[in-house]
């Protein structure tokens, strides 16, 4: 069994503990990624929909920050699901292209499907960042296709060119 010291330094065996009690599973690692990562993005969510004029939506909207945090997380994420495996399950036919079958077996591992998550709520947030400036910028209201790009992206921006096409089209009637 591994054994790490104490951060007093001490050696003797009465000063150790087991590792486990240090280092968080796999499963509690991938748990706590998802929601960490779930709740690190409503901040920029609430404030686009809530107050989409506020100074601070602007400059919260602007930043960087949340995409090279998650960015950074979901590399990790990588780095602790993926196995020489994963390609091999990803690209398993004759043509290397993508099949539902591998592509279902590698998201079986709670690591990848967290991984997974923390990718789609970067992008997402992306998108309804789009969606939000294309909104300020062409004076469209924004705030139901962000909300749906929480987590319904799709159909977020769906709803975001329907509303731009009405909104023109009734500012030109």
């Amino acid at each position: 069994m591994l054994n790490m010291k104490k951060a007093t330094g001490c050696v003797d065996d009465t000063s150790t503990r087991d590792i486990s009690e240090v280092v968080l599973s796999g499963s509690q690692l991938a748990s706590s990624v998802f929601s960490l990562g779930t709740v690190a993005v409503l901040p920029f969510y609430t404030l686009m929909v809530l107050a989409p004029n506020a100074e601070l939506t602007k400059k919260s909207v602007e930043s960087s920050i949340p995409y090279v945090v998650l960015g950074l997380l979901y590399a990790y994420l990588l780095y602790l699901s993926w196995t020489p495996e994963t390609l091999r399950m990803i690209f398993a036919s004759k043509y290397l292209l993508p099949e539902l079958p591998g592509i279902a077996k590698m998201f079986s591992s709670e690591m990848t499907l967290a991984s997974a998550w923390i990718h789609l709520l970067v992008v997402d947030l992306f998108a309804a960042r789009q969606v939000f400036h294309d909104g300020l910028e062409n004076q469209i209201e924004t705030r139901h296709s962000v909300s749906f790009c929480l987590l319904f992206c799709p159909i977020g921006i769906l709803t975001h060119c329907i509303t731009k096409a009405l909104t023109r089209r009734s500012r030109n009637a």
